[in-house]
């Protein structure tokens, strides 16, 4: 029973992905409309709030199995990028995540490519070795709940998160990570918050 139920959820997963990567492409990278507190500046598809928006507490877990939260990386601007091995889109920009860490990771910006994947650790582990992936961390929540606590409608979304845990904005979608632009934008973010 678990089995279905754990392919369900996999199904979903991915059929929400599917459909939301469609409307935002069809929408031509426009706002939400009819949300609160957002604004209409968007970069590459970001979607950032007004005001900083504080997150529901949620857990995942590091390469060697410990316990962690986003409160193990305050004080640095978090990109949290949620994303599972199945999922395609996310496959294809995890490489410019990568090279977005190498670029600008340190103490102050941290990138955190968090996958939800059922299979465990070991599944991603051979994804990062298969592509090469040097510069990021590898953190798992291979109970989804994620996705549920932070309202991801589709895979890949990544959250820009302040030095104090708050939410600045979104992007549901994949993107091109390292770009002089993104950087850019970035920077506006990791330097003045």
């Amino acid at each position: 029973m678990n089995l279905k139920l754990a392919l369900a959820a996999v199904i979903i997963l991915v059929a929400v992905a599917a459909l939301t990567m469609v409307l935002f492409r069809s929408e031509n990278n426009t706002s939400y409309s009819g949300t609160n507190n957002v604004t209409q500046t968007q970069h590459r598809s970001f979607v950032m709030h007004d005001v900083p928006r504080p997150l529901p507490g949620f857990g995942f877990e590091d390469a060697e199995g410990r316990s962690m939260t986003l409160s193990d990386f305050e004080g640095a601007v978090v990109l949290l990028n949620v994303w599972a091995t199945w999922c395609v889109p996310c496959r294809e920009e995890m490489p410019t995540l990568d090279a977005l860490q190498a670029e600008l990771g340190n103490s102050v910006f941290k990138v955190i490519a968090l996958s939800i994947d059922r299979a465990g650790a070991d599944v991603v582990q051979d994804f990062y070795s298969e592509i090469g992936i040097r510069h990021l961390d590898l953190f798992i929540d291979p109970t989804m709940k994620t996705t549920t606590a932070l309202g991801i409608p589709g895979l890949p979304t990544t959250l820009l998160i302040d030095r104090n845990g708050r939410e600045l904005g979104r992007l549901v979608g994949p993107t091109e990570w390292a770009t002089a632009e993104m950087i850019k934008f970035l920077e506006t973010h990791i330097y003045t918050d």
